[in-house]
């Protein structure tokens, strides 16, 4: 299915113009989490070299002329693409909230006192930083080739994300570590969910490759 929405996407000019666009929106999200990341756990101020509320207005345009040029298309050309058109403003709904999510790391960064330590949970939680940043670059790949087995070996790679996300915050509200400060103990809660809430956004996207329309944002059948 995907395939084909990708030829469709090439033989128009603003659908074409429309794909492009979510390739710039993935990049400038990943930038906004690989920024706030680096605030939030490895510097002891709460300095950031981007003006990230500028990136998410960036990204916040960018789906704004998406959402135009697929339905502006749509208007004069009918049924045909409607598929494909709804597949795509959904995608870039998923970009947006990435970068949602990335901003409210930068604020979270900015209420922290120094770098956040993840106590017994920072192994887990360096693994888990590791995927979603990897997955980004991972998703890319696979949402601008189509390639749907690609896309199943990538959905099958990260499964593990999300539960482990889960685990760290209820252990944390059960108190597993009871050196963890109160103050960090919230952030890191807070840190674990937006982790989670990123990647599955990118598992999202990286669904719209092997699923039909509205199957978007769900297993694949043949996945489980």
């Amino acid at each position: 299915m995907f395939k084909k929405w990708l030829s469709l996407f090439r033989k128009d000019n603003l659908m074409d113009r429309a794909y492009r666009r979510s390739f710039v929106m993935l990049d400038l999200t990943r930038e906004m989490f690989m920024k706030s990341r680096e605030s939030l756990r490895n510097r002891e101020d709460t300095e950031i070299d981007i003006n990230i509320r500028d990136r998410d207005l960036e990204v916040n345009r960018y789906e704004r002329e998406v959402r135009r040029d697929v339905f502006n298309h749509l208007v004069v050309s009918g049924s045909e693409m409607l598929p494909s058109g709804l597949g795509l403003i959904s995608i870039i709904i998923d970009i947006e909230r990435i970068g949602d999510y990335a901003k409210n790391m930068v604020e979270l960064a900015q209420e922290h006192p120094g770098k956040l330590y993840g106590g017994i949970f920072e192994e887990k939680i360096t693994r888990i930083e590791e995927a979603v940043a990897d997955n980004f670059i991972q998703t890319r790949k696979c949402f601008e080739a189509g390639e749907k087995e690609a896309a199943l070996k990538l959905l099958d790679k990260y499964s593990w994300v999300n539960q482990t996300c889960d685990d760290c915050l209820y252990a944390l509200v059960r108190e597993k570590d009871k050196n963890i400060r109160p103050g960090d103990a919230v952030a890191l809660a807070l840190y674990s969910r937006q982790l989670k809430r990123i990647n599955s956004h990118l598992r999202n996207i990286t669904t719209s490759v092997v699923n039909p329309f509205d199957r978007i944002g769900f297993n694949p059948k043949d996945y489980g």
